[in-house]
């Protein structure tokens, strides 16, 4: 993506963002940016906000899914503490497993799958097979 970490992050959070940029790797980097930023807890707490209002902006509200996001964070927090990049596209680099495997690293710490368990849409669920 041709926009800096700062004018990614401000457009996102403006909802200036053209939708059509927002995929999967977008949604990893904007993990990225707020975990190494602001730390894990902030991260969550920005990134759920933030994503649930894009998905009204630009959506119908209902794509949001609170444990896939809160989840996605914590895969994020774990991979950057393992990581030597300074740069987010290094970082994918380095794992890039994130990018094309990212549903089976979420399955590794649920029963269940959890894109498709309902509750798990609106309330956090916590991992039942391995703790993040």
């Amino acid at each position: 993506m041709h926009l800096s970490d700062s004018e990614f992050e401000q457009q996102f959070v403006a909802c200036t963002l053209d939708p059509s940029l927002f995929t999967h790797q977008a949604h990893l980097r904007l993990a990225w940016i707020h975990v190494t930023k602001y730390g894990p807890a902030s991260a969550i707490d920005n990134i759920c906000a933030q994503i649930q209002t894009y998905d009204k902006v630009f959506g119908d509200g209902t794509k949001y899914h609170v444990t896939v996001t809160i989840a996605s964070v914590y895969i994020m927090d774990h991979f950057i503490c393992k990581s030597y990049s300074q740069a987010f596209n290094d970082f994918m680099i380095e794992f890039p497993r994130l990018r094309t495997h990212f549903k089976e690293i979420i399955a590794q710490h649920y029963v269940n799958d959890i894109f498709k368990n309902v509750q798990a849409k609106d309330f956090y669920v916590a991992p039942d097979l391995q703790p993040f």
